[in-house]
């Protein structure tokens, strides 16, 4: 059974509390997914998980509560998948592993697409902005740690390439899920391959533009301030 979340107001200590949270979470997850974020209320997920209002109170405070324990929930979910795709491809040889590698990315988004939609449609940014972005830094560290291992060259150091890497490769998968435009799906994999190919192919002169800063240390930690 899943570590119970840390929002909740105690802790479950017996087998049927723990099986009464875990109805509620489940509850709560179909309530937002079919109904929304505004009809979410306490009283619809109680009733969805058939326990009484009061009972969901004893272990959550509010609706904001079970919204983060939800969204905590699912993107460990997601993010141990996604750790799953690159890890489960990582001895294929580099062009292979990035093009396997975008195909599972896809088909984990499909898999979650209506918890995709809920996040960035229906809920508020600002409730649950910092409950998913270890997905992001997860993923990241695992880009960045393959890249080294790799020796892969790269136009940046070597964490700041994954993050532009990541975030542009999530941020157009997501969108390419949710607003599922005319562009087949290999097509569509093929310019992400493309466009990684492109950034870690840059020149580091070009990539990373020389900027005067004679009184200043370099954002690498050179220069005379960083010498003084």
């Amino acid at each position: 059974m899943s570590r119970p979340p840390e929002t909740l107001r105690k802790a479950p200590r017996q087998d049927r509390s723990r099986r009464m949270v875990e109805r509620i979470l489940e509850a709560a997850r179909l309530v937002l997914v079919e109904e929304g974020y505004e009809r979410a209320t306490t009283n619809r997920i109680a009733s969805r998980a058939e326990v009484s209002p009061g009972s969901l109170y004893q272990y959550f405070p509010d609706k904001q509560a079970i919204l983060v324990a939800v969204i905590d929930r699912y993107s460990a979910e997601i993010g141990e998948e996604l750790t799953a795709v690159l890890a489960d491809r990582l001895d294929l040889p580099p062009d292979q592993l990035v093009r396997a590698a975008y195909e599972g990315l896809l088909d984990v988004l499909e898999e979650h697409r209506e918890y995709l939609r809920l996040v960035t449609q229906e809920l508020p940014l600002s409730r649950v902005a910092g409950h998913v972005g270890h997905v992001e830094r997860r993923v990241a560290d695992l880009v960045g740690a393959y890249l080294t291992v790799s020796r892969t060259p790269t136009p940046l150091p070597t964490s700041a390439s994954a993050w532009l890497l990541v975030r542009m490769v999530e941020h157009l998968s997501v969108d390419y899920v949710l607003q599922r435009p005319d562009i087949a799906r290999d097509v569509f994999v093929e310019e992400l391959v493309h466009l990684t190919a492109a950034h870690l192919a840059a020149r580091p002169a070009t990539a990373v533009p020389e900027v005067a800063e004679p009184a200043g240390a370099r954002p690498d930690g050179t220069g005379p301030a960083a010498r003084s």
